[in-house]
């Protein structure tokens, strides 16, 4: 069974460090973990891995945030993934920082990269894992606010919680929705 795990980001060394690179650093930090090696292909930076008989396909779309619809599309027909095996990892506003949501459906809750999905898929069912950047922002500073630096306290937080994030979608992949779900939406202190 293939899983298409997609980390929304922008490409460049400028935006590594952003905000908005939450779900590139997760699948950063899963490569890292299992000593995996993301190879430049169609539309992305791609990586595979195996666990417990399911093939995850990790994918790091090189179309810019708000574009990623494309990526997303393409390498679910070439790996004949269906959408209830694409999980999708972003960053969301509307959590505070370090907080993580999974969910199976829903909006794009104003994310420019969850609604180019939506429109290339057709749909909004899809697992999403949103990942809080909170909004220490003033009135008009959106965009500085996600495409600026998270500081180092931050990236180790990430770090952190990029472990339970990808327990979460390996227990997706095992024990379901309803397992991952219970296991990422748990709040922790």
């Amino acid at each position: 069974m293939n899983y298409l795990v997609v980390g929304l980001g922008n490409i460049g060394a400028e935006y590594a460090s952003t905000r908005h690179n939450m779900g590139f650093m997760v699948l950063d930090a899963w490569a890292q973990a299992s000593n995996l090696l993301f190879e430049t292909r169609r539309y992305g930076s791609v990586a595979e891995c195996s666990y417990k008989g399911r093939k995850f396909i990790l994918l790091k779309p090189s179309t810019y945030m708000n574009l990623s619809g494309n990526a997303v599309r393409y390498w679910m027909h070439k790996m004949n993934v269906p959408t209830e095996r694409i999980i999708v990892i972003c960053d969301d506003l509307n959590l505070p920082f370090g907080t993580v949501r999974m969910r199976m459906q829903g909006s794009d809750g104003g994310h420019n990269g969850l609604r180019d999905i939506e429109d290339a898929l057709g749909t909004q069912e899809y697992a999403r894992i949103r990942i809080g950047i909170g909004n220490g922002f003033a009135r008009g500073g959106q965009v500085d606010y996600v495409l600026g630096e998270i500081d180092e306290e931050q990236k180790e937080r990430i770090r952190e919680l990029s472990v339970d994030v990808i327990a979460g979608i390996k227990e997706f992949a095992t024990g379901g929705p309803g397992r991952a779900m219970n296991l990422l939406n748990t709040k922790k202190s």
